[in-house]
């Protein structure tokens, strides 16, 4: 149960986001581009488990994408403002096909199932 309010919490997240990408008006080819950009906060594995999964978990929260996007609306600077939804976009795809924060011991475990 938990786990599937999780699931379903990604893709709102992922669908509300597409929404408000949709309604700025930015280039498609853009998000498209960008979507998978996160991933490379996976490069932190190289160094070990611990590390890896600490920068991993910094790039899969919410927090920075968020307050880029709030300093994007405050700033009133549209490119920002696509790279945070895309951003947030990314992260919520990722939670609804079940990939989540990582834990230390090793990069097939997370908070929301072991893939």
């Amino acid at each position: 149960m938990n786990k599937g309010l999780l699931h379903l919490e990604g893709l709102i997240v992922l669908l509300g986001s597409l929404y408000f990408y949709a309604s700025i008006d930015a280039s498609w080819w853009l998000f498209f581009l960008c979507l998978f950009l996160p991933d490379l906060f996976m490069l932190g594995y190289v160094m070990n488990n611990r590390i890896g999964a600490l920068i991993y978990n910094i790039g899969h929260t919410y927090v920075f994408p968020f307050i880029l996007l709030i300093l994007s609306v405050s700033l009133n600077l549209d490119l920002l403002l696509a790279l945070s939804l895309i951003w947030i976009a990314h992260i919520g795809m990722d939670r609804t096909v079940g990939y989540g924060l990582k834990y230390p011991s090793q990069f097939k475990e997370t908070h929301l199932q072991k893939v």
